[in-house]
Parts: structure tokens; C-alpha cells; sequence
């Protein structure tokens, strides 16, 4: 990758998340954290506001924007790859969401990539063995953004129906669905909830009272 794709990368990544150590930049794009200090040095001498935080990491200043990017052919297909899986696997809300996104995607790409994008579209079709049913996915994704508890009316493996008040930490899918990992204040321990079996879900608006919640990856590492 040359320098300038690579501070065109730098900055789009930049802008994708909220604080980014210079670690983490030197690995994503296999350079050392002193290249990574030249290379915002080079974005802020041409005017890009990149501020840092102590503890946190670099940002990108509020109120700046890119102009929007145009998408390689490759890219656009991609992306009707993931929006066949959303269709399959997740909400009528986020299928929605993520048909509109395509939907915006296409403005960006010449009429010639419109016209395979579509055809690409029309013949691709994604099946499983157990079709999902899941109607909570956008107010989990909510509240985990918004750190909200989430009040949740549940029944479990052995058809016990209990109602809990819970702080999601993230969403998983494996055994062929959706688990929800939460913080449980019923068992005041972190818990993986089947979201098929969650009978009723409301965001309460009440923000977290736990802290310092443990990070997905960390329960993952408790499987084994």
C-alpha cells in the first residue's frame, strides 16, 4: 500500500471509530507506531483535525466528514453478499436498514456496475436449516450502543418463565442462533440468553448500574 492510500485508510478508519490507539493503527495497516506518528503529522498538516486523548487515543474532531467514497465493483458485491445474509438471519427492521443501505450504495457506482450489481443480486439466495424468528435484534443493538438495561420476560431450557432486568455486553451467533451475553441482575452474573426464547423485550432507558463490564471477547475466553 502506498503512503497516500494509506492516509486515505488511516483517516477512514479514523472516523469509523470513536478513539483509536496509535498501537492499533501500526497493526492494521503493518507499520510501526512511528510511521503512524508521521502519518497523522501529514493528515494534520493538510488540515485534517486529528486531536488526542490521553488513555484513549486519536479522533477525528466532530463536525468533519469525508465526501462520499466511491465503492470498487468488488466491494459493492460484497456487501449484497452481507445484505443476503441480513435478509436470512436477522430482523425485518435490520433487513430493512440493510436493503436501504444497498439501496445507497448503488448511487455511488456507474450504470454498468448498477446494472451487474442487480444481476448479481437476483442470483444470489442464502438458506438454513432453522430459519430465524428473531424480532429483538434492533433494540439489543440499541441498548448495548446506548448502555441501557433492557427489561426482558424470559423462558429458559427447562420451560421456566422468569422476567429479568439485564445489560447486554454483545450478541453472538453460533448453534445455529442468536445468543444474547448480559449482565443478569436476577443471578447478578453474566448470562447467554437464546434470543428465540425471549418472549417480550423493552428498552427501560435506564442507563447501566454495573461498571467496568467485561468485554465480549473476555466471555468468549470463559468457554473454554
Amino acid at each position: 500500500m502506498n503512503r497516500v492510500d494509506r492516509l486515505m485508510g488511516i483517516l477512514t478508519f479514523l472516523q469509523a471509530h470513536k478513539y483509536v490507539m496509535a498501537e492499533k493503527l501500526a497493526s492494521r495497516f503493518d507499520i510501526s507506531v512511528r510511521t503512524v506518528y508521521r502519518d497523522i503529522k501529514a493528515l494534520d498538516e493538510i488540515g485534517i483535525p486529528v486531536s488526542f486523548e490521553n488513555n484513549k487515543g486519536y479522533f477525528i474532531m466532530q463536525g468533519y466528514f469525508l465526501p462520499p467514497v466511491s465503492l470498487t465493483m468488488h466491494e459493492a458485491n460484497a456487501l449484497i453478499l452481507v445484505n443476503a445474509l441480513a435478509n436470512r438471519f436477522t430482523d425485518k427492521t435490520i433487513a430493512k436498514n440493510s436493503h436501504n443501505a444497498i439501496q445507497k450504495i448503488r448511487t455511488v457506482l456507474r450504470q454498468s456496475d448498477k446494472d451487474i450489481s442487480e444481476q448479481l443480486e437476483a442470483r444470489v439466495r442464502v438458506l438454513n436449516s432453522k430459519p430465524q424468528s428473531n424480532h429483538f435484534l434492533s433494540d439489543v443493538q440499541q441498548a448495548i450502543v446506548d448502555q441501557v438495561i433492557l427489561k426482558i420476560e424470559y423462558t429458559d431450557s427447562k420451560g421456566q418463565t422468569t422476567k429479568r432486568e439485564i445489560e447486554p455486553i454483545g450478541i453472538i451467533y453460533y448453534t445455529e442462533q442468536w445468543h444474547l451475553i448480559a449482565w443478569c441482575w436476577k443471578r447478578h452474573d453474566y448470562r447467554d440468553f437464546i434470543m428465540s426464547r425471549i418472549n417480550a423485550l423493552s428498552l427501560t432507558g435506564k442507563s447501566f448500574k454495573k461498571k467496568n463490564h467485561i468485554s465480549l471477547e473476555e466471555h468468549m475466553l470463559t468457554w473454554n
